[in-house]
């Protein structure tokens, strides 16, 4: 019998498919630990479950969509190979997938990507083509690469079996840490934010689930407010992961009824959640996997008293941006 988290009657993806990812991934993706800390419990008045997907393989939740979209295509498709657009932790995710699972790939990456990741990137194999993501548009690259080449355009966030992988992240952190009363999840496109939603509701009936952005690149607040997907210039921010313009069609659609809304924070809030979780926690994490804990951190939404569970997104930063980070003083 398929399990439909209430709200989702009509989503293309639900929370059968976030269990079946699991299955897929299963010895392949790393079952990421949930770090716990009495110093973060007593700043925020919460009990605190941070889902390290820091320390998940390629350094970030991305391999989790990756690797369940790469591994479901066919053998005529695996031959024409796969390509990708990402400023880093998704074609990271998408470079490694493809490897062990023996398929080509090519990623479209900004002129601007941070450099660990871009050396990553090719590091696992993959071609990398470079843009200007302030002149270019980076999809209507990518799917004429892939028409060029025949190979399968492979999504970021707005595709059912990248958000059905992105959710085993929440469906570890509810199994590892039992029931929650809020969950806060960064937000780009809403890949991940959306699956997470289809799987803390299947398992948390009533948990309240927010979307965290930069301030700088509010495009899912603007789109909350305005009942309908709303569209921004390139935003610049620090969270180079979250430098998307609007709400993914299929993203949106999941978040939409699920999620209890959309919080923002800003640059310096971001700097210093990653200070605190290498001083008091001794986590590294790049500026978009911290977001939603500087949500937490600054009382971006209501969490006293309750069981909260945050996703840490990914620890994928350049050493430069990290010491920068640290040398911003504690708020």
């Amino acid at each position: 019998m398929e399990v439909r988290p209430a709200g989702s009657e009509d989503l293309t993806v639900t929370f059968d498919d976030v269990r079946a990812a699991a299955e897929r991934l299963r010895g392949v993706a790393h079952r990421t630990p949930v770090v716990t800390a009495t110093s973060l419990d007593e700043r925020v008045g919460a009990h605190v479950f941070l889902k390290a997907e820091n320390l998940q393989r390629i350094g970030a939740f991305k391999f989790r969509g990756a690797y369940n979209r790469i591994a479901q295509l066919t053998p005529e498709e695996r031959t024409g190979g796969v390509v990708a657009f990402s400023s880093g932790n998704h074609a990271q995710g998408v470079a490694l997938a493809a490897k062990l699972l023996g398929v080509p790939a090519v990623i479209v990456m900004p002129t601007d990507a941070p450099a660990a990741k871009l050396a990553a990137t090719r590091g696992y194999g993959a071609e990398v083509i470079m843009y200007d993501r302030h002149r270019m548009n980076r999809a209507e690259l990518a799917a004429s690469i892939a028409a060029e080449r025949g190979a399968v355009l492979v999504p970021p966030y707005d595709d059912p079996m990248i958000v059905a992988g992105q959710g085993t992240a929440a469906l570890e952190l509810i199994e590892q840490a039992g029931p929650l009363d809020v969950l806060l999840a960064p937000l780009g496109g809403g890949g991940l934010l959306a699956g997470c939603a289809l799987a803390a509701t299947g398992l948390s009936p009533g948990v309240r689930i927010y979307g965290v952005e930069p301030e700088a690149g509010d495009d899912w607040v603007q789109s909350w407010n305005a009942g309908e997907i709303v569209s921004i210039p390139v935003p610049r921010t620090i969270a180079d992961g979250q430098q998307t313009q609007a709400p993914g069609a299929l993203t949106w659609e999941i978040v939409r009824p699920l999620a209890a809304g959309i919080v923002t924070v800003t640059d310096d809030e971001i700097r210093a959640a990653m200070r605190f979780a290498f001083e008091r926690l001794k986590l590294v994490v790049e500026p978009s996997g911290a977001s939603a804990l500087a949500a937490l951190l600054f009382g971006k939404v209501d969490a006293r008293g309750a069981r909260v569970g945050v996703v840490i997104s990914g620890g994928n930063v350049d050493p430069a941006t990290f010491a920068a980070a640290l040398a911003t003083p504690s708020s």
